[in-house]
Parts: structure tokens; C-alpha cells; sequence
């Protein structure tokens, strides 16, 4: 649709889920490291009641579905406000996690046991949106890498009733919102956004000729007031590179601009 031979997404939705894509095209895929390190805000719905073996609603029941008591809303939100803050998640056995070079997913298809590392995540806000036993919504914004599968199955352990994801919708990447988005039929290149709208959460330092030219290069800068690293370098409203502060130089990582 838009000729263009690079195309890339900034994170995978599973199957069931709907949301916000962002898709970046042409030298746009380069930055594509910096916009997956925003944080995502997702609208989801757990089912209390039983874990599945993928923990959502396309797994297999683990164990037997027992009679569970009821969970009061008092008692679910003080378990979600436990679940804010720093912590080490156990991704779930059918994801994208690498085993000796292998997905996990395929290894957990042919029945192979995978026992995957807990990886650090945070989890920066958590609320009740919604409580109709045996459903729970709750609206999250997490650090990139969060599975919220695996945060609804947590939830159930922590309640002591099991639980899956049964709804998953991604709402936000950073200060992207799904309400801005079009849908994959309405793509033309009349939508295409300034590269700049998806690094709002980096610093900027504006550049005269003469670091453009050095830049586009790929030759150190000096950075006065670089601020934090990494750091996005344009020319009025074009980006020309992304560079990281070292020893007080800024050091281009990827160059965008021409000289």
C-alpha cells in the first residue's frame, strides 16, 4: 500500500487480542528499539476460577475446575494494588522466550516441560474497572516485556482461585492512543505521522549545519547540555539521528538525515 520495502510493528498482540499497532515504515524501522521501551496500557479481563495451560482463554484447564469461593471487590483490589511496582514475572510457557535458540511456544507444543527464568518487570498502575463474578477488568500500564497473561494468572494465585485472560485490548504505547489509530483497510500514505510522534518521551538537541553534516556521518558531537542518554538530534522538524552521551560527545546510533 504505501511502496515501501521496510515495514515494522513495535509489538506483537496475540490472537485473541485488539489494540494498537504501531507500525513504523522506511528508515522509520530503525528507531524501533526506542519506541518498544515505552510503557503500554492495556485494558484486560481475567476469569477467575481455573489456570489454563497457556494462561488465557485459547489454553487447556489445568488441574480441575473446583466450586470457588467468593472474592469480595475489597479483597481483588487489594490483590491488584499488591501487584503494583518492581518485580520478576514468570512468562508464560506458550510465548515468543527463546529456549537454547528455540520459542518456548514450539517447545511447549510438542509437550516438552519449559521452565522459563523470571524476567524484571514493572507494572507502573493497576485498577478495577470492572468486577461481575467471575470476570475482573482492570486497566494496566506496564514496562515493555509485562505479559498480561501472565499478571491475570497471578491474580487468581494470589486470590487462591485460578484465573486466565479471557479479553486483552492494548489502548496506549506511550503517548500513542488506539483512539488515534486507523484500521489495517484504511492504511494510505496520507496517515503517515511524523517520526518524531512516536520518541516524545526522548530529549532533542536542535543542530547547526555543520554537526548535521557530521552527524548524518556518523561523527561524534559535543553535547553541552545532552541531558539524558539516548538523545534525538533534528533539524527543525526533521530527525536526523538517534545518539547516546559518552564522555560528553554524542555518539550517533542511528542516522536518519543526509547531510
Amino acid at each position: 500500500m504505501l511502496k515501501e520495502r521496510a515495514v515494522g510493528h513495535t509489538g506483537t498482540l496475540d490472537p485473541f487480542a485488539s489494540g494498537l499497532l504501531v507500525l513504523l515504515v522506511g528508515r522509520g524501522t530503525r528507531v524501533a528499539r526506542f519506541v518498544e521501551q515505552q510503557p503500554k496500557t492495556y485494558l484486560a479481563t481475567a476469569k477467575l476460577g481455573y489456570r489454563t495451560s497457556t494462561d488465557d482463554l485459547t489454553g487447556e484447564t489445568v488441574g480441575a475446575v473446583e466450586p470457588v469461593e467468593p472474592v469480595n471487590t475489597e479483597q481483588l483490589r487489594r490483590a491488584l494494588a499488591e501487584m503494583v511496582g518492581p518485580q520478576l514475572q514468570q512468562p508464560p510457557a506458550y510465548s515468543a522466550k527463546k529456549v537454547a535458540g528455540e520459542r518456548s511456544y514450539r517447545m511447549a507444543r510438542r509437550g516438552a516441560a519449559v521452565e522459563l527464568a523470571a524476567v524484571p518487570v514493572t507494572v507502573h498502575r493497576i485498577e478495577l474497572v470492572d468486577y461481575t463474578a467471575p470476570l475482573v477488568t482492570f486497566r494496566t500500564v506496564v514496562t515493555a516485556g509485562t505479559y498480561v497473561r501472565a499478571m491475570a494468572r497471578d491474580l487468581g494465585e494470589r486470590l487462591g482461585t485460578g484465573a486466565h485472560l479471557v479479553a486483552l485490548r492494548r489502548e496506549a504505547i506511550g503517548d500513542l492512543n488506539v483512539e488515534d489509530a486507523i484500521g489495517a483497510d484504511a492504511i494510505s500514505a496520507d496517515h503517515l505521522l511524523p517520526l518524531r510522534t512516536v520518541l516524545t518521551h526522548m530529549p532533542v538537541m536542535e543542530l547547526d549545519a555543520a554537526d548535521r553534516v557530521a552527524v548524518s556521518h556518523g561523527r561524534a558531537i559535543s553535547a553541552a547540555a545532552p541531558g539524558s542518554d539516548p538523545v534525538l538530534l533534528v533539524q527543525g522538524s526533521e530527525l536526523v539521528a538517534v545518539a547516546r552521551v559518552e564522555d560528553q560527545r554524542l555518539h550517533p546510533v542511528v542516522v536518519l538525515g543526509d547531510a
